[in-house]
């Protein structure tokens, strides 16, 4: 292919910029841009068609007023004048059939996203573009049309050209796969917008007191608004672990709001204790990202003492968030106070021990979840079973088993739904009184 030939084929039937001239030859030269590569080739046509006119050939004085007008080529322009020749109207009138002149924004949108970002903290970003479909439709049928394999895509162009002058102005890095921070830019409509990726800090929590639950629980009369029923509140629990452990978090960091994860979950009458359980704060849209975790640590503790712990805040990614979902079956270890209808025995107690460690245990999905959760028949494992009997009608039990038993249930057989259960084996009717999580076993 002649480069100059088919250049000033485009050139004939089309007005191109430089930039969507030079860019349909992108992948030939290197270390300049596309502009470049356009007016590059831009001159080198206007040397030769003067040339060609010096010789009295016509043909050159048509491809200067090509170049006058659908190549916007000033060069060309002043040759003709030069030449004593009229400069065509239309050069001053034409538009750029690819781009309608979008390029010439460049700087002015730069600016434009720069004021956008104020207020931000971020270290990453990336550009993405957004184009009116009749644009790219347009391109892909010039390119399809004269038959060009060289070339980039103005959305590429766009994004890269972008992205260079927002690296260099704010001195952040591009980050193509998990950016803080994608400024959308839509040429066409000159307008810019933010999309602000979430923050997300993990840690482990510990639940000191009973009847608080993990997440915010609406009022089911009111469905948060407001009620008699909830005093105003919007809420069945005035607090719980994800607002006592969110808070300070969406004050530091000036978040929209925030979403709270957590490997599993204690019911809201069991305390969690030991070291706690993994859990994940997502923020939306935070402005700041460079918050002190220790001092935010430090203020949760303080503002939620002897109620709720968090230890080990620091910076994670999402991926996190998918494991602590798919950790749900972790180990766990329980200790609760077992109640039982009759006086127990040491012997009972001893076979309690010896049954259900290394037992599976087949469960229904209990009757006070089954409002939530499907019915379905789930099958879990217990490593170790402790006994101890505290009174005649009392014993503390120790549970290290699979995630997801309902140990209220293994004690009290749930009506059958649980089998074995610690009432059917002992033929003595049984209830939970305390229950508490000791331990989550999972690399978090």
């Amino acid at each position: 292919m002649d480069v100059l030939e088919k250049a000033f084929e485009l050139l004939s039937k089309y007005p191109l910029c430089d930039h969507c001239l030079g860019r349909q030859f992108a992948s030939l030269g290197y270390s300049m841009e596309n502009n470049v590569r356009g007016s590059a080739l831009k001159i080198s046509l206007t040397l030769q068609a003067n040339d060609l006119a010096k010789e009295k050939n016509l043909d050159g004085i048509k491809q200067l007023k090509i170049l006058a007008t659908n190549g916007f080529s000033r060069e060309a322009q002043e040759t003709l004048k030069h030449l004593k020749k009229r400069v065509p109207k239309e050069a001053s009138e034409t538009k750029c059939f690819l781009c309608e002149g979008k390029f010439s924004l460049l700087d002015s949108l730069t600016e434009k996203s720069l004021s956008a970002l104020e207020g931000y903290e971020f270290t990453t970003f990336l550009v993405g573009i957004e184009l009116p479909v009749k644009v790219e439709e347009r391109e892909d049928e010039f390119k399809a049309t004269l038959n060009l394999s060289y070339g980039e895509s103005i959305k590429h162009e766009f994004g890269r050209l972008f992205g260079k002058a927002l690296a260099e102005r704010t001195g952040k890095e591009v980050d193509y796969l998990v950016p803080d921070m994608v400024i959308v830019i839509n040429p066409f409509q000159q307008k810019v917008r933010l999309q602000v990726n979430p923050l997300f800090v993990g840690g482990r929590y510990r639940k000191l007191v009973r009847d608080i639950p993990q997440s915010k629980w609406f009022c089911s009369n009111c469905r948060g608004r407001g009620c008699e029923k909830c005093g105003g509140t919007g809420k069945l629990y005035p607090e719980s672990v994800e607002e006592l452990s969110s808070k300070p978090l969406l004050e530091a960091t000036e978040g929209e709001k925030t979403s709270f994860h957590a490997s599993g979950r204690e019911d809201i009458d069991a305390r969690m204790l030991g070291t706690g359980r993994p859990f994940v704060i997502e923020v939306s849209k935070p402005k700041k990202r460079f918050v002190d975790l220790k001092e935010i640590e430090a203020k949760i503790n303080a503002e939620a003492m002897g109620k709720v712990e968090v230890s080990r805040l620091r910076f994670t990614t999402k991926d996190v968030v998918r494991r602590l979902k798919k950790g749900e079956g972790a180990q766990k270890e329980y200790r609760l106070l077992a109640e039982f209808e009759n006086e127990v025995s040491e012997e009972g107690l001893r076979m309690l021990e010896e049954t259900l460690s290394g037992a599976s245990i087949k469960q229904q999905t209990p009757l006070r979840v089954l409002h939530r959760r499907a019915d379905l028949i789930r099958e879990r494992y217990i490593y170790k079973v402790k006994v101890k009997k505290v009174s005649l009608k009392r014993a503390l039990m120790e549970i290290r088993c699979q995630g997801g038993l309902y140990v209220k249930e293994l004690v009290s057989g749930d009506e059958g739904r649980t089998i074995p259960n610690v009432s059917d084996l002992l033929a003595n009717r049984a209830k939970t009184l305390k229950l508490d999580v000791l331990k989550v076993i999972m690399d978090d």
